[in-house]
């Protein structure tokens, strides 16, 4: 039998007082894990306000502390700058390859085509041979882009560093 008065309804679900009481536990143990600047404010007045009267602290132990946290402050928020600039940084180069990638199509492209075989044994064997066809595209997957080759009716993505020609031999 469910008695409800012990129950607490929050955005449209209702929970017993135990399940909220642990699940707010849990909730703020993970935010009190991160000491930001309001939590260093509030523990330097709590600070101040429990100091023995007749034995205070000295103020520039105060001022070196606040002057400590808003150095570590500036070295987060350009640690952070840094962050997004080579992600930017990233993502221009990436542009830029993929330009110069898609003058290949229609291009004879040549590259090593590596496989998975087995001996007589069943044990896996890696093997390489030359393919040859034609760039019918560009791809970027997961970040690093290809080229899209059609050979034999089939179509390949190939990987730039696997590329071994490009263009007709004269």
């Amino acid at each position: 039998m469910s008695n409800s008065l012990n129950t607490i309804t929050q955005n449209g679900i209702t929970q017993t007082l135990d399940a909220y009481n642990a699940q707010n536990a849990a909730a703020n143990q993970t935010a009190n894990r991160q000491l930001d600047k309001n939590a260093f404010l509030k523990l330097m007045v709590t600070q101040m306000q429990y100091q023995d009267p007749l034995d205070p602290q000295d103020n520039s132990e105060y001022v070196a502390e606040l002057a400590q946290f808003s150095a570590l402050e500036q070295m987060t928020n350009v640690s952070s700058g840094v962050a997004e600039v080579s992600k930017l940084v990233s993502n221009l180069d990436t542009s830029v390859l993929v330009g110069q990638l898609s003058s290949m199509i229609g291009q004879s492209l040549q590259w090593n085509y590596t496989y998975q075989s087995q001996d007589e044994e069943g044990n896996p064997i890696s093997s390489t041979e030359p393919k040859e066809g034609k760039v019918t595209g560009v791809s970027i997957s997961d970040g690093t882009p290809t080229v899209i080759v059609d050979s034999d009716g089939q179509s390949y993505q190939v990987s730039i560093s696997d590329v071994t020609r490009v263009g007709e031999i004269a």
